[in-house]
């Protein structure tokens, strides 16, 4: 994690963008644009036509690909990428969140309120799933960002004031608050948490992870897959898990 770098990113990204004050009137978003130059400053190096896709960052012989959401688009992309080169993908969360909502009216701007849910790493295995085959190939690499972002938000919700059913315009990052790298299979033991008993249930996994039960459900899912974990019998009408050697 280098946050001397992440600032630099982040500024290279606004000093770029003159019309940053019209928020949601750029062509790419600015987390994806920041997260890219964070990852790779050379701007020749980004967005590279390799067979019939195109990858974000192609250092020679390494593939970055930043995603922030909907990882079930990179099924085929991937599928592709990892015959030829390793790839890594690079998911950043958000940490912190401070909410503004654009009122798309008049254009006014509310001023920020931080959320008072916070992201944490066990947040991305709803995007893994996605991707679950391809997790334990040899070539495929997982970098986690957690960023303190700013979200921008239409009020042309559903409800009374207009916020349920919103949709996103934008997200600025503030700052990039942590990173975990995971380098292969192995590597993924790294997102069981490290306060479970030696036999476990999603329930456990639930609570030391802070995530919900079908969060939880979802991860356990991924690790059995992976085989960082196993069934051991059951407590109740839930299965028990360990950690695999």
């Amino acid at each position: 994690m280098d946050r001397v770098r992440f600032e630099s990113a982040r500024q290279a990204f606004i000093d770029g963008n003159p019309a940053l004050n019209g928020i949601g009137t750029l062509g790419e978003k600015a987390l994806h644009a920041t997260v890219k130059l964070y990852m790779e400053p050379d701007l020749s190096k980004h967005e590279k036509k390799l067979g019939f896709f195109v990858a974000d960052i192609f250092s020679g012989d390494h593939i970055y690909e930043i995603q922030t959401r909907q990882f079930n688009k990179l099924r085929a992309k991937l599928a592709a990428f990892l015959l030829e080169h390793p790839v890594t993908i690079v998911y950043p969360l958000p940490a912190k969140k401070w909410l503004l909502w654009i009122d798309p009216d008049g254009g006014q701007v509310s001023k920020p309120r931080l959320s008072p849910k916070h992201g944490s790493i066990y947040d991305a295995f709803y995007e893994l799933y996605r991707i679950k085959p391809l997790l334990a190939h040899p070539h495929l690499s997982l970098c986690i960002m957690l960023v303190d972002l700013e979200e921008y938000r239409f009020l042309n919700g559903w409800s009374d004031d207009r916020k349920k059913g919103s949709s996103r315009c934008d997200r600025l990052p503030l700052s990039l608050e942590g990173e975990l790298l995971i380098s292969g299979p192995g590597d993924y033991t790294l997102l069981v948490p490290k306060g479970l008993p030696s036999a476990f249930t999603s329930a456990d996994f639930a609570k030391s992870a802070v995530i919900s039960h079908k969060h939880a459900q979802t991860a356990l899912n991924v690790l059995s897959f992976l085989n960082v974990i196993g069934p051991c019998g059951k407590k109740g009408r839930l299965c028990l898990y360990t950690r695999s050697d």
